[in-house]
């Protein structure tokens, strides 16, 4: 080549491996894979893949050694993204960090939003927060509210948002100054600042910057400038990533660029979490999560989506220890809120859904059932077939398949890394674990599986453990799964795709020809991009457009200019995103007006109304018309078009399959048995060159798999488009097929899944619309539960209960279209205001139901004594509000005949979500029908009854195992324990064990009789916490259903406060007593200490307003681990309202919310601390506080001490301090402050032996902490009510 000419480089460094993808002078494009760590041979990666590159296209023209610095003169530019982030953030590597927060909110980012992440871990396994230092500063702004009654202070108008705002304390900077140095002193040079409201008056955050970076911090992050939204939880979660990651990223980036000659002059952009590429000098932490998924994204998007045909595309991105999900059509989906390794940051992210499931997952045969995941094998020791004594994976099912063809694979496995796959390995794990399955079918009079089976099963299951998250992602926004095709890329989805596709209604599969290094690929195609964005407190209405319109001028300059300075002109693009909800709602949309143009009704940038109320309507199936729409915040996106736009053709066959290509042949096992299979070398295939399956494309970074009935074709470009045929039908009989077990499993989950995906959508109200109080269950034809999800362990037991009621009562009336409404407490009900709605499932020819779909919501008011329908001393059912509904109007407005009670307060929203649950109930009877279409009424009901059984051995296995552990310890199978509510009244269980059974007697008997008050619980409440109390001590995931108390008989003497009469009162028993039941059971088993054993309710209201919300406490210890402090635990998981809104919204100032210190029980293993929680009230309100545990404390165990009891103070504005115990009404004036310190837990174990028992370890974060997008943030939300 007589001109070189200039390198272009876009490099994606991995975990493990680094990616490169080269653009070459002439045009030509070069793609590498390296190890992104290898210290013997080199010290970065991505210098080394440059300097790689360099020398060979120059042919030894001219050398490049290693060890000097690389000359950048003929490199045009360098694109890159990053796990350095990612990785810091997992293994928790960041920079030592302090975080100064406002007085009284030391803990805040302890606490969070009180949920805990997993419903059933009784060890509730959270990760440190990221600072190590609290500063408390003495400052406070709040926000004016026009109908204060309080003295009013200094008034500011605030210039981003228009707020007003009052300084309640001023900032002493002198003190802080003090506090500050002494910081320093302990060598913490990074520093986060987080004060309320500084999203909207950002004063106090400046002044305390300007001065940590004069006094020598080298790192200042501002929460007012990282990100500039309401919410005080994820921004300071946010900050303090920046805070702590940002130093990292400037570490490896002086690494990196002290590897080119000069320091690296040439144009250097890193890609953002947000699908954009920004200056290496502005890269930083709270940006940066994404970094290496993110390239992956824009890659399949601009390769995969066709402007003409516009068919939306499902990236699928599997790995070895986990898969992403995303999903493109036409627009970059992204969300601003979610959680990464545990933190939830608040930044505009590319919506990248993480489930753990990928090569590297583990197969487990588990009570019957076939099991893949979450556990991973890891890189080390990696699957067995790796050489190091790993377990069977996934991986290793693909090669016991014939599907992975080790004589293609580089020889660098084994303990010296030099060695090949090994088959051999691989096998012998499979046919030791075929020979237990084996054992298991024959104890059961089944027929025997061969390894090939066994394998091809665990395929089955892990595909079907993937589709979920994929009909997830799609129909949560109302799209239509099947309407889209399947973007596969990463080393290990190309095995998988046909299947998945083929689950999904799929009909195309497209692998690029750089699948392997996708992620490098797509930052070649990226675009540079700025984003500014500031909070707002406008109406989107006529009156305001001008303000609007100034505002996203003033945003979009500040756009053009950055980029105009980078060097962008004419190629600067502008996109204005308005952050959209209906007044006094919670569900905001990030909108933009793309397809709605401005007119004499809209601002200038588009007519958002319209482009609101659309995207409202698509996603959530109606619109509320005559509501305001408000505008919480304003987001300009600037893209410099910059990413290469032409594919250089490097197949140059002459189309139409004419070419011959040379393929060999091999055995590939399907559910067919083993077919000859073709395979094939991808670099050696013509274009247009049609391969019919089951064949096998080979490309240096994969293996695709083309299965039967499948037919890859390669493009023009070189890349693999698969279509995929239809499955012929293979019957399956109703004898059970154990791999088929599994699948059903998920298939029933599935449906209830999308059951509360169609209720959450088009449901109205905030309880169910946004704190998705809500469960949807399926049932088989005697009521008896099949699946339900999402799981509120309050609902567990509670809804097949109902539903069995009904059919006892109702039996042979019921008929097609019937929808029946109940909420008694009698019929199944857990308490009044939980509405369940039951549909029947007819088929045709069948005169009875052959299934029972069903949806429980909690309605925020039905009436009663006060607002909420929760009153803290109501004494009969009518009190608190409807049940058994004949003409629902007239019953929602029936209690109005009681004294002192009134109608439902807001019949429209009740109207309206009776609405959704009967539209999630007619697509879960869809989905039931479906399945009965593919399989046969008679599979479809045989395997409901094996998944219960799977369920009821799961249970008996673990009877039997307490039973052996028991009766060598004692001697005995009975056990016993008691524990008292705060009025005395005892709750006593004793139970017999049956260890040949693996059965159980619970009995109740000796439990206190009906009382006055609310704690009465209905039988159905003692069910769910029966259940909940199972699937814990089972350990494991297992289906709930009816199954898990198949082998349990339990006694509950009519009359008690567990089994009451029809109008005794219930509220308290749902959110109060259940816990006590909990209690009891743990301390029969001697599970694990008491936890705080109540939910805190707490609601204020009055004319014109209410707020209800239950607070956090201390979790109790057990024996291998300490209680989390300030957290929710068993039979509620209820996230707390943010500070920020609280106080925007409602006539209260939170004071303090911390923890309190010494409250959880002291032992070998502590119990966790309860919080403190001051409000100080602004207007005249009622409150109510309806709580237990203030006079009897939450147990310790095996001599760990009793966790602290709870205490109600209220502090009068004139000094008077009153005790309001457990329960209490009262009317409040302004200036009164009502002090909440929760109970904590009870500890583990005798003090003087915590330095005997060796401390239980959390594993790594990225086996803990793996999941993430909108997918498990709908989850984590919905775990969290």
């Amino acid at each position: 080549m007589a001109d070189y000419g200039k390198f272009d480089f876009a490099i994606d460094r991995g975990g493990t491996f680094t990616d490169v993808f080269a653009r070459l002078p002439d045009g030509r494009e070069r793609v590498l894979k390296l190890l992104s760590r290898d210290p013997q041979n080199y010290k970065d990666a991505p210098t080394e893949g440059i300097r790689r590159v360099l020398e060979e296209v120059r042919n030894g023209a001219r050398a490049f050694p290693r060890h000097q610095p690389v000359d950048t003169s003929s490199i045009g530019w360098i694109r890159m993204g990053t796990t350095v982030a990612t990785n810091a953030l997992l293994e928790r590597e960041g920079e030592r960090t302090a975080l100064l927060v406002t007085k009284g909110f030391k803990d805040l980012l302890h606490i969070g939003t009180q949920a805990r992440p997993k419903l059933f871990d009784l060890e509730v396994a959270m990760p440190d927060v990221l600072y190590e230092e609290v500063i408390e500063v003495d400052e406070r702004v709040v926000l004016k509210q026009d109908d204060c009654q309080l003295p009013r202070k200094d008034l500011l108008i605030a210039p981003s948002t228009g707020d007003s705002l009052e300084v309640w304390q001023e900032l002493d900077l002198e003190c802080v100054e003090k506090d500050l140095r002494g910081v320093l002193s302990r060598g913490i040079t990074s520093l986060a600042v987080l004060l309320l409201h500084s999203y909207t008056w950002c004063d106090h955050e400046k002044a305390v910057g300007a001065l940590a970076r004069s006094l020598g911090f080298t790192q200042v992050s501002l929460s007012s400038e990282v990100m500039p939204m309401v919410r005080v939880v994820p921004r300071g979660y946010t900050v303090c990533a920046d805070a702590y990651l940002t130093p990292k990223i400037r570490q490896y980036l002086k690494g990196f660029t002290s590897g080119f000659e000069g320091g690296l002059k040439v144009d250097v952009l890193f890609m953002q979490s947000d699908g954009g590429l920004t200056p290496m000098d502005q890269f930083c932490g709270s940006r940066a999560i994404l970094s290496g998924p993110a390239g992956g994204v824009v890659g399949y998007a601009i390769t995969s989506y066709s402007q003409m045909e516009k068919m939306p595309v499902i990236g699928f991105d599997m790995g070895g220890t986990s898969t992403d999900v995303s999903r493109y059509a036409g627009q970059y989906e992204h969300v601003f809120e979610a959680t990464t390794a545990g933190v939830t940051l608040q930044a505009p992210q590319l919506d990248i859904n993480t489930v753990a499931a990928g090569g590297g997952s583990r197969l487990f045969f588990r009570s019957g059932m076939f099991v893949v995941g979450p556990e991973s094998a890891g890189a080390h020791p990696g699957p067995a077939c790796y050489r190091k004594g790993g377990p069977l994976t996934v991986t290793d099912a693909n090669l016991a398949l014939g599907r992975l063809l080790p004589s293609f694979f580089p020889k660098i496995f084994g303990p010296g890394e030099n060695e090949p796959l090994s088959s051999e390995e691989t096998m012998k794990h499979f046919r030791h674990l075929t020979q237990e399955i084996n054992l298991s079918l024959i104890s059961n009079h089944r027929s025997e599986m061969s390894v090939e089976d066994v394998a091809m099963g665990f395929i089955h299951v892990a595909n079907e453990a993937m589709c979920r998250p994929i009909r997830a992602l799609t129909q949560a926004k109302g799209h239509d799964t099947s309407q889209h095709a399947l973007a596969c890329f990463g080393g290990a989805g190309g095995q998988h795709a046909c299947a998945i596709a083929r689950a999904l209604g799929m009909k195309t599969v497209f692998i690029h020809k750089y699948s392997g290094v996708l992620s490098a690929y797509g930052l070649a195609l990226a675009d540079v991009v700025e984003e500014v964005q500031e909070p707002c407190s406008l109406q989107y209405e006529q009156r305001c457009f001008d303000e609007l319109d100034r505002r996203v001028e003033q945003l979009s300059k500040r756009c053009h200019d950055t980029l105009g300075a980078r060097g962008f002109d004419r190629s600067v693009t502008t996109e204005v995103f308005l952050h959209l909800r209906y007044k006094g709602t919670d569900c905001a949309l990030m909108v933009t007006a793309a397809g709605s143009p401005s007119d004499a009704q809209s601002c200038r940038a588009g007519d958002f109304r319209s482009a609101f109320t659309k995207r409202y309507l698509k996603e959530f199936g109606f619109t509320i018309p005559d509501r305001a729409i408000m505008v919480d915040d304003i987001r300009v996106r600037g893209c410099g078009i910059s990413g290469i736009k032409s594919v250089y053709k490097t197949k140059m066959g002459s189309g139409h399959g004419t070419r011959k290509s040379s393929c060999s042949k091999t055995y590939c096992y399907f559910d067919d048995g083993y077919l000859d299979t073709s395979v094939y070398l991808w670099e050696e295939l013509p274009c247009g060159h049609n391969i019919q399956g089951p064949a096998i494309i080979i490309d240096k970074n994969s293996t695709i798999l083309v299965e039967p009935c499948c037919e890859a074709r390669l493009t023009e470009g070189g890349d693999v488009c698969i279509t995929v045929g239809s499955d012929p039908h293979c019957a399956l009989g109703t004898e059970l097929n154990t791999v088929q077990l599994s699948i059903f499993s998920h298939r029933f989950m599935s449906i209830a899944e999308q059951m509360g995906r169609v209720l959450q959508r088009t449901s109205i109200s905030t309880n169910i619309k946004e704190r998705l109080d809500f469960s949807c269950a399926v049932f088989g034809p005697d009521g008896g539960l099949v699946s339900n999800a999402p799981h509120i362990p309050v609902h567990l037991g509670a809804m097949q209960e109902t539903v069995q009621h009904q059919i006892r009562s109702l039996g042979n009336e019921l008929r097609e279209g019937d929808v029946i409404l109940s909420n008694h407490p009698c019929a199944g009900g857990s308490h009044l205001p939980d509405l369940t709605v039951i549909t029947p499932v007819f088929r045709k020819g069948v005169s009875r139901p052959v299934f029972f779909v069903a949806s429980r919501g909690h309605h925020a008011d039905i009436g009663g004594m006060t607002p909420g329908s929760m009153p803290p001393h109501s004494t009969s059912l009518q009190q608190e509000g409807v049940f058994q509904e004949e003409a629902v109007t007239e019953a929602l407005m029936a209690p109005a005949q009681y004294p002192d009670c009134s109608g439902t307060r807001n019949l429209h929203d009740n109207l309206s979500d009776l609405r959704a649950q009967v539209a999630a109930n007619q697509r879960g009877s869809q989905l039931v029908g479906e399945l009965i279409d593919s399989y046969g009424l008679a599979v479809v009901q045989a395997y409901m009854g094996y998944i219960q059984s799977n369920a009821e051995l799961a249970v008996r296995d673990m009877l039997r195992d307490f039973a052996r552990r028991r009766r060598q310890q004692t001697g005995s199978l009975e056990v016993e324990s008691e524990d008292f509510m705060d009025d005395g009244t005892p709750i006593r269980l004793r139970v017999q064990i049956n260890e040949e059974e693996g059965s159980a007697v619970f009995d109740f008997t000796r439990t206190g009789t009906e009382v006055w008050g609310n704690c009465n619980a209905p039988r159905a409440i003692t069910l769910s916490a029966l259940i909940y109390c199972l699937r814990c001590m089972v350990g494991q995931d297992i289906p709930l259903n009816q199954g898990c108390l198949a082998p349990i008989k339990v006694i509950i003497p009519p009359g008690s406060i567990l089994q009451p009469s029809q109008d005794a009162a219930v509220v308290g028993g749902n959110v109060l007593t259940s816990q006590r039941v909990v209690d009891v059971i743990f301390r029969a088993f001697e599970v694990c200490a008491a936890s705080q054993g109540c939910m805190n309710n707490i609601s204020f209201g009055s004319e014109s307003t209410g707020y209800y919300e239950t607070v956090a406490g201390g979790a109790g210890a057990g024996p291998g681990w300490n209680g989390r402090s300030g957290v929710h635990s068993h039979m509620t998981n209820t996230r707390i309202t943010d500070p920020e809104i609280l106080e925007k919204r409602y006539p209260v100032i939170l004071e303090q919310f911390s923890l309190r210190p010494g409250s959880g029980g002291a032992g070998s293993h502590c119990g966790g601390d309860g919080v403190i929680r001051k409000l100080l009230f602004r207007n005249k309100v009622i409150l109510s506080v309806l709580t237990e545990r203030r006079s009897i404390c939450p147990y310790g165990l095996q001599g760990g001490e009793d966790g602290a009891a709870g205490l109600n103070l209220l502090h009068r504005a004139n000094g008077r301090v009153l005790n309001l115990g457990a329960k209490a009404s009262i009317s409040l004036h302004p200036g009164d402050m009502f002090c909440l310190y929760t109970p904590g837990g009870g500890g583990y174990g005798r003090e003087e032996e915590a330095n005997r028992r060796p401390r239980s370890k959390l594993r790594r974060l990225n086996e803990t902490f793996l999941e993430r997008g909108s997918v498990f943030e709908y989850r984590m939300a919905q775990e969290g009510v």
